[in-house]
């Protein structure tokens, strides 16, 4: 177990840092999977009935809010623990946290494969939701930390490789659960149980690759030819660190708190549910018989989303380092707004290719702004406890994982329940998010640099480095 230690996994002189993108990819891939989670919904919503094609289960299934509560309740213990656990992460180093995070992430797949045997939908909670939630945030700030120590020139670039993978966890989640269910579909759970036992195994090979490969740089290390004097001079750019402790003091916390969790809220309730409402808006009783989309159909609808949900995080957060974090994020609410008040309106037209165009543009901005937020905070409060900073503002994520589900869930579910058809279902809800956005908008207007009274005392000079500087450019 040493060998998991911190002190084991540092760089050698010379080691290239261009290896960690590929160790940081391998996990967030995986534990990304939770973005395609929704392939599961409604096979996990028929165990008793077994008929996915039916709007409404029967006695004794769980209805989608329940399942929904799965992915709600995984992103909040991934908020949670990343706050939680943030000065350990940087204290204990990348290797061992994402060991432990593998550990407890392919764990919880096994705990729910025995729950849906069981038909216990708390067990599933406690597997996918808790053990997995808490796998997610271990896995999701060790690559983040790392390579922004990695890559002080470009932390956008930096947080953008780091974040993702992640986004694009469905690529690889959505198609796989798919054929693994129908693979294993005779196994008396619609094949969710044995697909949750061979997920386990696929994603702890994964985990340990990126394990093995990361590494850490050395003390006083620096890019070849870089100074911390030649980054980008702007206002909002600290020359000064703020720890972490007195950051949760300072009102640019809390607006960023507000910021991340207006912009998440906004998207993760859409992306929980994709597939369930692109087969709901564009059914045959929409679009005509034979044409609605199809459970297969809707898989390729999450994987595209992944897609520019994993593309957004790096565009938007590489070009935040050109064109600054602030103005990014206004365009993020601004466009966004004006998207979720366009979806009904497709969806009543059955404009299934604007439909499809317009929700990808706000994955790739929901992404983006998850890929973003850790470079905001390095410019605003210095990079000494960037890393820690970062996991307590998750705390919005682990908010928001509970409120957008549960908006966009409780709307579809009290729509149908009134007589309303599933087709127009998500319109109230819609017009709600757009809301969200614009109070997002207002809170990142308000953002301004740090006040000095909360800058950490200057170091003592550090010892002049090493002939050799390290890394392969």
């Amino acid at each position: 177990m040493g060998f998991l230690d911190r002190e084991h996994s540092v760089a050698p002189t010379g080691w290239n840092r261009w290896l960690v993108p590929p160790a940081a990819l391998a996990v967030h891939l995986s534990i990304g999977q939770i973005y395609g989670y929704s392939v599961f919904n409604k096979p996990l919503a028929r165990q008793i009935s077994g008929d996915l094609s039916a709007v409404q289960g029967a006695a004794g299934d769980w209805s989608l809010f329940q399942v929904g509560l799965i992915f709600s309740v995984a992103l909040f213990f991934l908020g949670a623990s990343s706050a939680l656990f943030g000065k350990w992460v940087e204290r204990e180093g990348p290797r061992k946290t994402m060991f432990a995070s593998a550990l407890l992430f392919c764990s919880g797949f096994v705990v729910a494969a025995i729950g849906v045997r069981m038909h216990s939908l708390p067990l599933i909670i406690l597997g996918n939701g808790v053990l997995g939630g808490i796998g997610l945030g271990l896995g999701y700030i060790s690559p983040v930390s790392t390579l922004m120590k990695w890559f002080p020139d470009r932390p956008g670039l930096a947080t953008g490789m780091a974040i993702m993978g992640f986004g694009g966890g469905a690529l690889l989640g959505s198609p796989l659960g798919t054929a693994l269910m129908n693979r294993f579909a005779n196994d008396g759970t619609l094949g969710v149980s044995s697909a949750f036992l061979w997920m386990a195994g696929i994603y702890f090979l994964m985990m340990m690759f990126g394990a093995f490969l990361v590494r850490v740089p050395r003390e006083g290390w620096k890019p070849e030819g870089w100074s911390p004097a030649q980054q980008q001079s702007s206002a909002m750019i600290s020359q000064h660190h703020v720890l972490v402790d007195q950051a949760m003091k300072t009102p640019q916390f809390w607006l960023l708190f507000a910021v991340l969790f207006l912009n998440v809220t906004a998207g993760i309730g859409v992306l929980g549910q994709a597939s369930v409402m692109i087969q709901e808006m564009f059914s045959d009783r929409v679009l005509g018989a034979g044409n609605g989309v199809t459970a297969a159909a809707a898989a390729g609808f999450v994987g595209l989303l992944s897609i520019f949900n994993m593309a957004g995080r790096f565009i938007w957060s590489s070009t935040s380092d050109r064109i600054g974090r602030k103005p990014t994020y206004m365009i993020f609410f601004a466009l966004g707004t004006l998207l979720y008040l366009l979806v009904p309106t497709l969806g009543s037209m059955g404009s299934l290719a604007l439909f499809i165009l317009a929700t990808c543009v706000i994955m790739s901005m929901y992404g983006g702004g998850f890929a973003t937020i850790p470079a905001y905070l390095r410019d605003l409060f210095g990079t000494r406890n960037v890393g820690a900073i970062h996991g307590r503002l998750l705390l919005a994520w682990s908010a928001a994982a509970i409120v957008g589900p549960t908006l966009l869930n409780g709307f579809r579910d009290r729509q149908i329940a009134a007589g309303v058809p599933a087709a127009q279902a998500y319109s109230t809800v819609m017009y709600v998010m757009a809301g969200l956005l614009v109070l997002g908008f207002i809170a990142n207007l308000l953002v301004k640099p740090v006040a000095e009274k909360y800058w950490a005392p200057a170091e003592e000079p550090a010892a002049p480095p090493a002939p050799a500087q390290g890394a392969t450019q």
